[in-house]
């Protein structure tokens, strides 16, 4: 069984592809429960109307549950040399701070719902090719570690 389910809060603005689906990623910080002070920052991809939502009314700090599953695949830099990627695909987002109680605001004009649960409709079949760059050839910043630091973590 491939099943992830993760808490953590955004480490940056969300990187948003338009195409015939819309693709959201971004990177999760998610603590080290016996560890203080240090966190694992996982990526994480989000299809349609998931991505939309979290895009919509999540940004930089916001805190979110995660559930989705694992993927892997590869990619060729320009200089010929192979990447190996890992992501969390994203099937459902939960929006962990009510409204009003979080210092980060939506991305829309609108204000962000009470915690609720999405349920995109994921198609990764057709969006995500393993072994062709990711997410159609574009592996933009992901062919080396997130370079974070102190100032950049929301916590």
């Amino acid at each position: 069984m491939n099943s992830v389910n993760l808490i953590g809060r955004w480490v940056r603005e969300h990187e948003v592809i338009n195409g015939n689906t819309t693709v959201v990623k971004n990177t999760l910080a998610v603590d080290h429960p016996y560890k203080k002070d240090d966190a694992s920052f996982i990526r994480v991809v989000m299809f349609g109307k998931t991505g939309e939502l979290a895009n919509q009314y999540t940004t930089k700090g916001s805190q979110v549950a995660v559930i989705g599953h694992i993927q892997t695949g590869s990619y060729e830099k320009s200089d010929g040399s192979k990447v190996y990627t890992t992501d969390v695909i994203a099937s459902s987002i939960k929006f962990l701070e009510p409204r009003g109680n979080s210092s980060v605001q939506p991305n829309s004009s609108q204000q962000a719902p009470q915690p609720t649960e999405t349920h995109g409709q994921t198609n990764t079949q057709s969006n995500y090719q393993t072994g062709q760059g990711g997410y159609g050839g574009q592996a933009q910043g992901y062919d080396v570690p997130p370079n974070v630091t102190d100032d950049d973590l929301p916590f």
